[in-house]
């Protein structure tokens, strides 16, 4: 690096700053919110962990915990954090996908908006009874918000 090349997250030259990401997102449409806590957020809850996601629609509103929550690193899209709304042994379940973004905040700003999609799945155990052999059906949700970085209640 040369005295004149920037850093990422760096105003000044030869100055190496590191990139802040988020610790929380609020996310919102269609009758969706979802907030999302990467690194968990509240008290410990036993045999569960940290709050790391709350899902609230017109029919529900849910908590879900360390041990609640699926995550998986995709490279060309970002982080899919998946947790379980409905479980049903007889015919189906259904799962919220939350697609999050890689977000780098800027210097001296806390929060900065984003825009992302929710994949809700019915997974169906049978497909004859339901007159399809596809077994998942997709429903995606456009949500907006903010990705911020602040201080997290322990």
């Amino acid at each position: 690096m040369t005295d004149t090349q920037l850093e990422v997250g760096s105003s000044q030259p030869g100055l190496a700053v590191s990139p802040r990401g988020p610790d929380q997102y609020h996310l919102a449409g269609d009758g969706i919110t979802v907030a999302y806590f990467p690194g968990g957020s509240g008290p410990l809850v036993a045999g569960r962990g940290r709050l790391r996601l709350e899902y609230q629609d017109a029919e529900r509103s849910q908590s879900f915990h360390d041990a609640d929550v699926r995550t998986v690193d995709v490279a060309d899209l970002g982080t899919i954090v998946s947790v379980t709304l409905v479980i049903s042994v007889d015919t189906a379940s259904t799962t919220l996908s939350l697609l999050v973004p890689n977000v780098v905040l800027p210097e001296q700003q806390s929060s900065v908006d984003i825009h992302t999609e929710a994949i809700t799945t019915l997974h169906r155990l049978v497909s004859a009874a339901a007159g399809t052999p596809q077994l998942e059906t997709y429903t995606l949700t456009a949500l907006e918000g903010e990705a911020t970085s602040s201080a997290l209640p322990l």
